[in-house]
């Protein structure tokens, strides 16, 4: 799956979970710049980008995510 696919999807699931658009996805995207985005949602997005891509993140792996970037090269080598 391309760079651009992954992007596409994890964008529709920001959305819908943080239920609204009011956010520029880039890679330097983190967490604290998007209203809405806390602890809870944190999880309910790792847990839908999960089922997704049908991946499992291991505790290596959550503690790379650093921005959005980080969690789009994690997504891409676990899918590849």
């Amino acid at each position: 799956m391309q760079r651009n696919n992954i992007v596409e999807k994890v964008k529709e699931i920001l959305i819908s979970v943080l239920e609204h658009e009011g956010f520029e996805l880039t890679d330097d995207l983190v967490a604290a710049d998007v209203s809405g985005w806390d602890s809870l949602t944190h999880m309910i997005i790792i847990s839908s980008i999960e089922e997704e891509f049908k991946i499992k993140f291991k505790l290596k792996d959550l503690n790379k995510m650093r921005n959005i970037g980080a969690l789009i090269d994690i997504i891409s080598s676990k899918i590849s």
